[in-house]
């Protein structure tokens, strides 16, 4: 099992191989006799060795539903890679007890946007705007730093912890835009979930079972020590106590859990002593003992399976996270686009605008020629005059809309909106949409239907999360079972020393002898001149077990709501996509309905101004087919921005914007665009007088 780099049964076998070194001969006869005793346990335990596994047992499962064509996606975009260790025993171990640094992050806009800022002003293009937001937009900036914080609960599982959870909602801090999009999870920040897990607490699943079943093996290696120097002068209370005693402890234990559910402990225990009193015959006594330990689970807590849960359900958890920051990229890169066509809109309006103005201040200038002439009444002037205060107003107001959109997209686009030259600028868009037609409104529903089944980043973490609920299952399924543990151990014990210059001669044999020291202790504590060993076995069965029953019963309930949800999403996505494509044909039907509006209003009021010039009609004709060729202006700009967003949201519905405006994966996940994004279905901006922000009363 290699993926991210991983090698865990290799550095157990490593760990295990180091440890055998340490130890000697003595130790490897105590890991023979327990192989022994451990082979008898059942087959189905040995058989539990990889990951396969889930695969060979899954008839004590319920059935799952349809298998979802989506394949997860592997991001790697940090410089390092925090399912690792920050240091290794073989390089500079002193790290591992080091707080690691994260480089703290930017604030300052990408080079890109200032780039597009000439003559104060932003010219921006749809691919701009979208290569903007994957490098500044803080939804994005906030959902990369996910994919370190599942590799760190890889980390913590490959050490035989608990996972902490993560973060697989989508960040919908950006203002602006108008977008729907199935979220699967929560976390911090303006996450559409609350904190938790992967998909905790979404779309009504309660995943509060997660990680139920036994506790795995502790797989990082722990060694402790225990140092005492003890002074003591004791009063006598009888012939055998009381005096001076100095006694000096130097324990040590190494400890070390395996995936197999054994554990390997190691005790090694040493002591100097002197002491006044007569009764001890060695003074100074030295002592030296060890004791291994090895302990097999057989029921609950054993196999493979059971202690690398976690890392199984970690690796489904980063590819969650993964496919979430894919579901992140396409609601950003829609949102914006719905903010760029916002802008588009109120850009044209404020220009329809200004034309209309200018329209009916022309028309007013030359009732009042008339006027000045008699042959118009006074009536007339009164009501091309109430038609410039209007048309006034309804620019100041389009004006201000506009105003307001291009900070919207600023926002949207900018990590830093302080810089005085960027706030002043004004933004232009050079896009428009264009009426061609693209294959998917023309396509078989079907066949969206089944694309967007293969591309969903919604199936793909449903399907990864109902793998984690399995994973749930089977551990709560584990704990069920009695504790049954095999135990065994070897140890030995040797003492040294000088005879005490107060020995009492009544009680001790005081002959002196020539003096030994700590060498001779530790040699007899391991040559089994003194060999303390046995088996045996725990046993612990709770009566009625009803705690363990309920998890299990809940954790298969769970698992039967995550299918129904699964198949829920299925439904969902095709009317999604049935509904989009509705939309966007609709949407095209009406932007040509409004071109043919527009255009007979123009040619309307063209009609009734040469008629009013030849004296056929009147100022209020005229006024009325303005209003009318405005309103015709105001349906088209309305129905060309639907078309638009609509078109990005089939798009977005099917999961397939990446491919289409060729944005890569990685260079999001980096932050660093190095090709800008391809949109189908534009056109340049026709060439114009740009509008003006001021306000006409001040002109």
């Amino acid at each position: 099992m290699h993926l991210y780099g991983l090698s865990v049964f290799e550095q157990q076998n490593e760990t295990v191989r180091t440890m055998r070194g340490q130890t000697g001969k003595k130790l490897r006869a105590v890991a023979a006799v327990m192989l022994t005793l451990a082979a008898g346990v059942p087959s189905g335990f040995a058989q539990q060795t990889t990951p396969a596994s889930l695969d060979k047992s899954a008839a004590d499962l319920p059935s799952t539903p349809a298998p979802v064509l989506t394949e997860p996606y592997s991001l790697r975009p940090s410089l390092r890679d925090f399912s690792q260790p920050s240091a290794s025993l073989r390089g500079n171990p002193i790290r591992s007890y080091l707080p690691t640094t994260i480089a703290k992050a930017s604030f300052i806009n990408s080079v890109r946007l200032a780039d597009l800022v000439k003559d104060g002003k932003i010219y921006l293009s749809l691919s701009d705007a979208i290569a903007l937001a994957i490098e500044n937009n803080y939804d994005i900036a906030i959902a990369r730093y996910n994919l370190d914080i599942a590799d760190t609960d890889l980390l913590r599982a490959n050490a035989g912890s608990t996972l902490r959870g993560i973060n697989s909602g989508v960040v919908t801090g950006t203002q602006g835009g108008t977008s729907t999009t199935l979220t699967s999870g929560g976390g911090p920040g303006g996450t559409t979930g609350g904190s938790g897990g992967a998909a905790s607490g979404s779309s009504g699943l309660v995943l509060s079972t997660s990680g139920a079943g036994p506790a795995p093996q502790n797989l990082d290696p722990s060694i402790s020590a225990a140092i005492q120097f003890d002074r003591q002068r004791a009063v006598s209370t009888s012939f055998y106590s009381g005096g001076t005693s100095t006694t000096n402890n130097y324990n040590f234990t190494v400890d070390q859990g395996f995936v197999t559910g054994t554990d390997f402990k190691v005790a090694f225990d040493n002591t100097y002593a002197t002491t006044s009193n007569g009764t001890t015959l060695l003074s100074p006594q030295i002592s030296s003992n060890f004791k291994a330990t090895l302990t097999q689970h057989v029921l609950q807590g054993a196999g493979i399976w059971v202690n690398k849960r976690f890392v199984y359900q970690a690796i489904n958890d980063r590819r969650i996270t993964d496919s979430s920051f894919r579901q992140q990229i396409l609601y950003t890169v829609n949102q914006v686009e719905s903010i760029y066509w916002g802008l588009v809109s109120a850009y044209e309006d404020v220009q329809a605008k200004e034309q209309s103005l200018a329209q009916s201040t022309k028309l007013a200038s030359d009732n009042r020629k008339q006027l000045e002439i008699g042959t118009l009444a006074p009536l007339d002037v009164v009501n091309s005059d109430s038609a410039v205060a209007t048309d006034k107003q309804s620019l100041i107001s389009s004006q201000s809309n506009l105003n307001y959109q291009q900070q919207i997209i600023k926002q949207a686009l900018a990590r830093n909106l302080n810089d005085p030259t960027l706030v002043a600028a004004a933004v232009v868009p050079t896009d428009r949409v264009s009426l061609e037609q693209l294959p998917e409104e023309s396509q078989p529903i079907e066949a969206l239907v089944q694309e967007a089944f293969q591309q969903r980043p919604e199936l793909e973490q449903a399907v990864l999360q109902l793998k984690n609920n399995e994973i749930t299952l089977r551990g709560a399924k584990n704990a069920l079972l009695p504790t049954f543990d095999i135990f065994g151990y070897l140890g030995g014990s040797g003492i040294a020393g000088s005879i005490n210059p107060s020995c009492n001669t009544q009680l001790n044999n005081c002959t002196p002898t020539g003096s030994t020291g700590y060498g001779t202790a530790f040699d007899h504590a391991f040559n089994n001149s003194a060999p303390d060993k046995g088996i045996g076995f725990n046993i612990n069965i709770p009566i009625r077990n009803r705690t363990a029953q309920a998890d299990q019963a809940r954790s298969l309930i769970e698992y039967r709501q995550s299918e129904l949800r699964l198949e829920q999403l299925y439904t969902q996505i095709r009317m999604q996509v049935v509904n989009a494509q509705f939309a966007l044909t609709n949407d095209r039907a009406q932007v040509v309905a409004s071109i043919a509006a527009q255009d007979f209003a123009q040619q309307s009021l063209d009609a009734e101004e040469k008629k009013l010039r030849l004296g056929a009609s009147t100022t209020a004709n005229v006024l009325q087919q303005q209003r009318n060729l405005a309103g015709a202006e105001n349906n088209l700009i309305a129905a060309q921005g639907a078309y638009a967003r609509d078109r990005a949201g089939l798009y977005q519905i099917m999961a397939s914007t990446l491919r289409h405006y060729g944005i890569n994966l990685m260079d999001a996940a980096s932050g660093e665009v190095k090709a800008a994004p391809v949109v189908p279905g534009l056109k340049p901006a026709e060439k114009g007088l740009e509008p003006t922000t001021v306000p006409p009363a001040s002109r």
